[in-house]
């Protein structure tokens, strides 16, 4: 099976089980989903969305968030670790907002990633959550399950995005990355997995990858 025949039977799967999947980061407004994204590396969504409403009571804006001591944002997200380079990078992406983007999140890619702890896929995040501009976030999840459904080789996150784009339409990237995310967690674990039980991996996959997986698991 092509690997765009693919992505249309998995687009339909996904549909089903996701018609409308929730953004899983608690937000407001772009800039606190921009700072939410941020406290989300290497962390979980939710533990993200304890601490964050705490720290945006203190500040939502780049304004504010910029006047906040570093010691107070670090204190605040402390249990969501990286603590110190994330308050770091928080305030300084809030300051750059505030002096280069007269304190507005900008919607271009290019202009997000200039900010202290914002790379591609966080950028990308933004556009698609925030502004509903299309982009393909590829995180661990999706860039796992791709290679496992035959849609890239998996050689590295940026060749997952540009696969991925290629087999999908733009106007679903942005519903689509998120449906992955969910299925990625609900049915399809990076560990102790039976792909041939899987709604997608038991006819997407390979048998060499299933086999592959199989005997990792003995």
């Amino acid at each position: 099976m092509r690997r765009r025949d693919k992505a249309v039977k998995i687009g339909r799967i996904l549909n089903k089980l996701y018609p409308r999947p929730d953004i899983p980061l608690t937000h407001g407004d772009p800039y606190t989903l921009l700072v939410a994204v941020v406290l989300s590396a290497q962390a979980t969504d939710g533990k993200v969305n304890e601490v964050a409403p705490k720290l945006f009571a203190l500040a939502n804006t780049p304004q504010r968030m910029a006047q906040l001591p570093l010691d107070t944002i670090r204190r605040v997200i402390e249990p969501i670790g990286l603590a110190p380079t994330k308050a770091k990078n928080i305030r300084a992406l809030s300051e750059k907002l505030v002096t280069d983007f007269c304190g507005q999140v900008p919607s271009d890619c290019q202009a997000l990633e200039t900010l202290p702890g914002v790379g591609h896929k966080s950028a990308s995040v933004v556009l698609a959550q925030a502004f509903g501009i299309p982009a393909f976030p590829v995180d661990t999840h999706i860039h796992r399950l791709a290679a496992r459904w035959g849609l890239s080789d998996g050689v590295n996150v940026e060749k997952t995005e540009r696969d991925l784009k290629k087999v999908f339409p733009p106007e679903q990237w942005n519903l689509c990355h998120l449906q992955i995310i969910y299925f990625g967690r609900e049915y399809c674990p990076a560990r102790g997995h039976d792909l041939s039980a899987c709604p997608i991996c038991s006819w997407a996959a390979t048998k060499k990858r299933i086999k592959q997986e199989t005997q990792k698991k003995k």
